[in-house]
């Protein structure tokens, strides 16, 4: 009884040091965790989870022991050590992060997930007496890139630490739930679903506004307002009549359309009372044109007086950036647009310009601010109003439409606690929006969590060093991701069941017996499986072929692209004779440099002639590109007309296929007068046996997928020498130290010492290679860079990781990324000591500077690798020319507001 009344004066006590009062869903989470339950809470942005999170540092500290707090981004875990820092005083809390450790042994410690992760495998002693750790944003495992490292942290920590993990809203709580009880032990989920701020719907046309929803209405359906409804169907008919003839573009969307510019759909909210507001528009140059576009009218959302704190804002994040790169980072537009009260805010902003964005919005200084999504990850600023321009976005591939769940997660900015009695969602309407559509993305609530863990070497080796390749099987078979593939399993099971039923009923039909029509069916089936067969191996020969010959090609050998956007003449620059793959880099005659693979080469490429070619070719160039596609053209080679395949098929003389068509013809069925009748229900038999065939084999490949990855990684590292006998050998070590997307790569380079006598600049520009990835496709990966040493060393870098492809490939893993080569001469200028303007324009492509933010970006991903390999490198000239590097890049811009 007493052990109770402590606990319950331990909330009390929390409670009381609040300015507000607790809702049900936060007390509910804290009584289970002072009950000894982990929590898994699942609620809205701006709804208060992190008060748990709080507690459970109030619990540790009450208790003496210690609380980790993670949170996904190092900007997140500067602002939650400023709160726990405040609140707790300086002695009592710590910071972690990539490139900042503060008081790290205070008994709560603020960092980083990754932190986390790697303290765990290397058993640090910071972990000695943790008693808590506080996920934030938990749901980031589904992240594609970073989401494996929620799992590993939810696998390893020792079962005795309470976990308190805090999510956005999501469809499958229970699910996860679940998982985390069956990993964690006792494990309490609350969900709650109410958002803190109401949130009220609208369409934008032209200047009026309208509600979306009909609120009048007593009809339980969710319905769009009638008044809306209407003003959009007058309005189209009108544009009709007066547009009579005018063409329409793709969708049917008049080409004539005009939205609401911006300064005025602004205008409008400020007169409704719904600043300060966010604008999403899914493109960096999307948001720099609007914020043009406002600044280029009279539009002015400032208040008097507030000049002077918005200096000192600025001047307090962005004092510190050298007096001569200003102008190129267009810093005094940018501090006038802050002056009137707007901006931009996407990833292609300096860190310190974007920061500030941040701390004027959220003071209310600026009351505008055109954003790409990214904004509505993690980032603390809310606004009255969220503002939707299109709702549709490019997703890496393609455009498509938004899901209801991104359409939650945007509007999910709109309302602030305690200042705003609701919040407004307004979706700005065009001719091919349907308001139908938007009601169902605004009332559906569909977000599930998907688990994005997979194995890696990284993983994989750090797995066998702590707990052996058996166990380590064992614990991949517990994630999240195994969990929810065994759960789609039973699915397929009833599936199979189901109709196998089925297939028994047809078997009846058709006869089982010897020379009944199963039989028959069953000869028509094995010809048809022969004549795929053989096409198969048609298509098999054509393709080795083609290979061969691609990699029988060499430098400056011209050769015909039969088809596609790039036909017509090329010429070899730099030959690949990876087996099963090769892609040569070409040069066309309309001038286009790339590499090219057997995807191009229907038929095998033959070398039509020869072409001398300089001993250095800078294809990157526009101008190199032009002279030598003048010099191809003038060669006087032309390409052939299209080669023609051989008619005759394999099928003719294949002696299996010829045996069972006269079986065919000689089975008792083939003569039968019911024989079609038969036959179409011997078909619906087939098709209904390869669909459980096929689901059988789903079931087979979804059960212990991830232990089978895991064998295959396995198998590769003890070929390549990083583990023997089932134990990490010294390279397998260094490898573990690895956290990289290009581990394996980065750890052959430093054993066969590829990088060694490099200087600080150029070992920068090589490692670029590793972590880089060019915005724009198509971009040229050829082996080029500044200096010999780094050609050289590129040249070997791209050796391995093709060496390292191929054994990928042969052991069925998903390939190492290609190193990418559009940063090394940005980052070796800016290490070696030049200026900000050059460095930009070295990094940009087809003659645009790479966008300041980028560069910064960039730079600091580099010096994380680095950092790296300083720290992992046997050989102390590497070691120290890492170190330099480091020194040499962080400097200017790299270094001014870092978090």
């Amino acid at each position: 009884m007493t052990d109770h009344r402590s606990r319950t004066s331990e909330l009390d006590s929390f409670s009381a040091e609040l300015k507000f009062t607790l809702d049900p869903f936060q007390r509910d989470a804290c009584r289970a965790l002072e009950d000894g339950h982990g929590v898994l809470v699942c609620a809205p942005t701006g709804a208060g989870k992190t008060v748990v999170g709080e507690f459970a540092v109030h619990l540790a500290l009450a208790s003496g022991g210690k609380c980790f707090y993670t949170t996904p981004i190092k900007a997140l875990s500067n602002q939650k050590f400023a709160d726990l820092t405040e609140r707790y005083g300086r002695d009592s809390v710590g910071l972690l992060t990539g490139d900042q450790s503060i008081n790290p042994d205070a008994p709560v410690v603020v960092m980083t997930t990754e932190v986390l992760r790697n303290m765990l495998y290397a058993s640090s002693e910071a972990l000695r007496g943790l008693s808590y750790v506080v996920m934030d944003e938990v749901h980031y495992l589904a992240d594609r890139f970073r989401g494996a490292v929620w799992e590993e942290v939810i696998l390893h920590l020792p079962s005795d630490v309470r976990l308190v993990s805090l999510s956005a809203t999501v469809s499958n709580a229970e699910e996860f739930g679940a998982w985390m009880e069956t990993v964690r032990g006792d494990t309490t989920v609350v969900v709650d679903e109410t958002r803190p701020v109401p949130l009220w719907q609208h369409v934008m046309v032209g200047k009026r506004m309208f509600d979306l929803f009909d609120t009048k209405s007593s009809d339980q359906k969710v319905l769009v307002d009638e008044d809306l409804v209407r003003y959009i169907r007058h309005r189209e008919s009108a544009d009709r009549m007066n547009n009579w003839g005018v063409p329409r573009g793709r969708g049917g969307m008049r080409r004539d359309f005009r939205p609401l510019p911006r300064p005025e759909v602004l205008a409008r909210l400020d007169e409704e009372g719904l600043l300060p507001a966010i604008t999403f528009i899914f493109s960096r140059a999307g948001c720099d044109g609007a914020l043009a576009q406002c600044l280029r009218s009279r539009l002015d959302l400032s208040r008097e007086g507030e000049t002077a704190e918005i200096d000192a804002i600025i001047e307090k994040h962005t004092g510190d950036l050298p007096k001569s790169d200003l102008e190129v980072l267009g810093y005094w537009e940018w501090r006038e647009a802050l002056h009137r009260g707007l901006a931009a805010h996407h990833a292609g902003m300096l860190p310190a310009f974007r920061h500030t964005v941040e701390d004027l919005f959220v003071r209310g200084l600026v009351r505008a601010v055109f954003a790409t999504e990214t904004l509505a990850l993690g980032i603390n600023m809310p606004a009255r109003t969220v503002v939707l321009e299109r709702l549709v976005k490019f997703n890496g591939e393609t455009h498509a439409e938004l899901t209801p769940g991104e359409y939650t997660q945007l509007t999910g900015r709109a309302g602030r606690r305690g200042i705003d009695i609701e919040g407004h969602a307004v979706v700005l309407w065009q001719p091919e929006v349907d308001t139908s559509a938007v009601a169902g993305l605004a009332s559906t609530r569909t977000y599930p969590l998907r688990s994005s863990f997979r194995p890696g070497y990284n993983m994989s080796i750090n797995l066998i060093d702590r707990m052996g390749a058996v166990e380590s099987r064992a614990l991949l078979e517990r994630s999240f991701a195994q969990f929810q593939a065994d759960r789609s399993v039973v699915g397929l099971v009833r599936g199979i069941e189901r109709n196998e039923g089925a297939l028994r009923k047809l078997r009846g039909q058709l006869g089982d017996a010897e020379g009944g029509f199963l039989e028959y069916i069953s000869l028509r089936e094995r010809i048809k499986q022969r004549e795929r067969q053989l096409a198969q191996q048609s298509r098999t020969d054509r393709r080795g072929a083609a290979v061969s010959a691609l990699a029988a090609l060499r430098r400056g050998d011209v050769v015909a692209i039969p088809s596609g956007r790039r036909a017509g003449l090329a010429v070899i620059l730099e030959p690949d004779t990876t087996p099963n793959d090769p892609r040569p880099l070409v040069l066309t005659a309309d001038k286009w440099a790339g590499r090219v693979s057997v995807a191009d080469f229907p038929v095998p490429a033959e070398p039509l002639g020869h072409m001398r070619l300089p001993r250095r070719v800078d294809h990157r160039t526009a101008r190199a590109r032009s002279d030598l596609a003048s010099a191809l053209r003038s060669t006087g080679i032309s390409a052939p007309g299209r080669a023609r395949r051989g008619k005759r098929s394999e099928a003719a003389d294949d002696r299996e296929l010829a045996t069972l068509r006269r079986s065919l013809r000689a089975h008792p069925a083939h003569t039968r007068p019911d024989r079609e009748q038969m036959s179409r229900i011997g078909e619906r038999y087939n098709r209904l046996f390869r669909e459980t065939e096929s689901m059988r084999q789903k079931v087979a490949a979804t059960t212990n997928s991830l232990a089978r990855t895991f064998d295959r990684i396995v198998g590769l590292l003890e070929e390549r020498g990083f583990v023997h006998d089932g134990e990490v050998t010294a390279d397998g070590r260094r490898l573990a130290r690895i956290y990289a997307e290009s581990d394996l790569l980065v750890a052959e380079c430093l054993r066969h010492g590829l990088w060694r006598g490099l200087g600080p600049a150029e070992l920068a520009g090589v490692v670029s290679a590793l972590v880089y990835e060019s915005r724009q496709e198509g971009s040229i990966l050829g082996a080029a860079g500044p200096t010999a040493p780094i050609r050289r060393a590129v040249a070997s870098t791209i050796g391995v990781w093709s060496e390292l492809r191929s054994d990928e490939a042969r052991h069925k893993l998903p390939p190492t990324r290609e190193p990418d080569l559009g940063f090394v001469t940005g980052v070796y200028k800016w290490a070696r000591g030049d200026g900000l303007a050059e460095s930009l324009l070295a990094s940009g492509d087809q003659g645009a500077p790479l966008s300041a933010g980028d560069f910064v970006r960039w730079c600091r991903q580099v010096i994380d690798l680095l950092d790296q390999i300083h720290s992992t490198a046997d050989d102390p000239e590497i070691a120290g020319t890492a170190a330099k590097a480091v020194r040499a890049i962080r400097r200017g811009v790299v270094a001014v507001d870092a978090a």
